[in-house]
């Protein structure tokens, strides 16, 4: 399986990026380095995230990180839809 990235899930990854070196810049390194890992890790395991809310998508929690990445298993790829905090409002 191959993972892929909407421009929308590209851009939160930027945005919490940005956000923690301006912010908190030394849980920047470890909070990316954790968000790609686990993400990379659903080529070995693509159903392991709960049931997304939205029809056909999953949810992958980041304990003890307050994000959460939706994505949909496709039949080659792992479509990764958004990155949010989970306090945000999301649609």
């Amino acid at each position: 399986m191959r993972i892929r990235w909407t421009p929308a899930a590209a851009a939160d990854l930027a945005d919490i990026g940005n956000y923690l070196k301006t912010r908190h810049p030394h849980y920047r390194q470890p909070t990316m380095r954790k968000l790609y890992q686990a993400i990379r890790s659903l080529k070995e395991s693509p159903h392991r995230g709960r049931p997304g809310s939205e029809d056909g998508t999953r949810e992958l929690l980041f304990h003890p990180l307050p994000y959460i990445a939706v994505y949909r298993v496709k039949e080659q790829d792992i479509e990764v839809l958004r990155i949010y905090h989970a306090a945000q409002d999301r649609p």
